[in-house]
């Protein structure tokens, strides 16, 4: 079952760990939540209620025919991040749902894909004070080279759980 506390909990004190054990950790709690993100072994740099980072590195298990990042990937990268900055932020008694995800595929990604998402404080109070609602979460992809090969946006909604 979903709870948004005892994840803000967890990485808070993951957040104490020296770096490469907090890295480690917050990778594990996100991969077991979402197996998925275990299985692309996407890597957790940040984890905090303002905002969270994570990198797929450029390796056989999510390369796509041309030896990058497969776009299917760069996807995860970018859910898993907005994702967990809108779970970390919802009260008790409410469920996140992707509602919608836009892709622009502007050039080839060269090396390691690195995410970062954020919510803003007006963000933030929407979803403290409305029982339903959606917010389009801020959102950079950037790769090796330091550009963004890829222009998304995020729309998650937040109903209440049974």
């Amino acid at each position: 079952m979903f709870d948004a506390t005892k994840i803000a909990r967890a990485a808070a004190w993951m957040n104490r760990l020296p770096r490469p054990l907090r890295e480690r950790a917050l990778s594990l709690l996100v991969g077991r939540i979402v197996p998925f993100v275990g299985t692309a072994r996407l890597r957790v740099l940040a984890m905090s209620p303002q905002r969270v980072i994570a990198v797929a590195d450029n390796r056989r298990r999510v390369q796509n025919h041309i030896g990058g990042v497969h776009a299917a990937a760069a996807t995860l990268l970018g859910e898993t991040v907005t994702g967990f900055v809108v779970a970390m932020n919802l009260p008790p008694g409410k469920l996140p749902l992707i509602k919608t995800m836009h892709l622009d595929f502007l050039k080839r990604m060269r090396g390691r894909l690195r995410a970062e998402a954020w919510l803003e404080e007006e963000q933030l109070k929407q979803m403290q004070t409305e029982s339903r609602g959606s917010v389009e979460v801020p959102l950079t992809i950037t790769d090796e080279s330091g550009e963004q090969p890829i222009k998304a946006a995020m729309t998650w909604a937040w109903v209440p759980s049974r």
